[in-house]
């Protein structure tokens, strides 16, 4: 049995080409399809210790939202949450993926949300961690980066990483190592990165929520929320508001655990998610037990 770093990043070993630029995604495991959305700042890299646990019984998905992670970055891109939307649908399309069970954290919340109801995606089933879904949200720094975009951008980059480092343990309950905190800011730093995540945090426009948050209803799939008690971004008064939006969502608050759940309580996640998929979307029989090599193909 091969040993897994749990501080590997992911090698999404394929590619997707989205209106002319590249996506980066990976594919674990056999099964019922699973696909998980990370949120910003981060990336897939979120699923590191999450996804070789579900793809023992799951075929899992990740990728890394266009403009995020290891997919492309350029100047002038649009990473809005529109676009995000339009690619999460042209994935399941590429994927050939008519109803699969879908886990989005953050900003993945609001892009499952708006392929589901603007681009005619539907899901066995939907679980939301800590998502962005419901004016008002952001942080107070994000939105001032919104304001200046082009002088935050053009900071030296010793005072880049700083703040970076700053912001992403602001999401965390719990202090990040070094190597964990490396794994996150590493997409961000350099012209090209450093460029790119305030252009992310320029386009986080909250009127990409404001036109459906009004049509949660609608999502015609089991939903379950689940929420860090100790979420300093969005308060887990929050995720209550978002629960009572969907009809007969199960919402399960997580003790000691912040926004970035997937390093403060990433067993918390496995245990709620594996028994709400057991109720709800049974795996399907397989032949033999699942094979991922973690840190080498992930």
């Amino acid at each position: 049995m091969s040993s897994v770093n749990k501080n590997a990043p992911p090698m999404l070993a394929h590619r997707y080409d989205f209106e002319g630029q590249a996506v980066r995604y990976g594919v674990w495991g056999q099964g019922r399809p699973l696909v998980l959305l990370h949120g910003t700042p981060f990336s897939a890299v979120v699923w590191r210790r999450i996804a070789p646990l579900l793809a023992r019984g799951r075929q899992v998905y990740a990728y890394d939202l266009l403009g995020y992670g290891q997919s492309e970055q350029r100047d002038g891109q649009d990473v809005s949450l529109a676009t995000q939307g339009r690619l999460f649908a042209a994935l399941l399309r590429h994927w050939k993926l008519a109803r699969p069970d879908v886990v989005a954290h953050d900003f993945g919340g609001a892009t499952a949300l708006r392929a589901a109801l603007l681009e005619g995606c539907a899901y066995g089933s939907l679980t939301l961690i800590d998502a962005v879904a419901l004016a008002p949200w952001g942080s107070p720094f994000a939105r001032h980066a919104r304001e200046h975009q082009a002088a935050f951008a053009g900071m030296p980059p010793y005072v880049h990483a700083a703040i970076l480092k700053a912001y992403i343990q602001g999401a965390a309950h719990r202090p990040l190592a070094d190597d964990v905190m490396a794994l996150y800011t590493l997409p961000w730093t350099g012209s090209t990165g450093q460029a790119a995540f305030y252009r992310q945090a320029g386009q986080a426009d909250q009127r990409y929520t404001n036109d459906i948050e009004h049509r949660y209803g609608e999502i015609d799939c089991p939903v379950m929320i689940l929420w860090g008690e100790d979420d300093a971004w969005l308060p887990i008064e929050r995720g209550r508001a978002l629960a009572q939006r969907f009809r007969g969502a199960d919402f399960r608050p997580v003790p000691q655990a912040g926004h970035l759940m997937q390093e403060d309580a990433p067993e918390a996640i496995v245990a709620h998610l594996s028994e709400f998929l057991a109720a709800v979307s049974p795996p399907a029989p397989q032949p033999g037990p699942a094979s991922l090599q973690y840190g080498s193909n992930l």
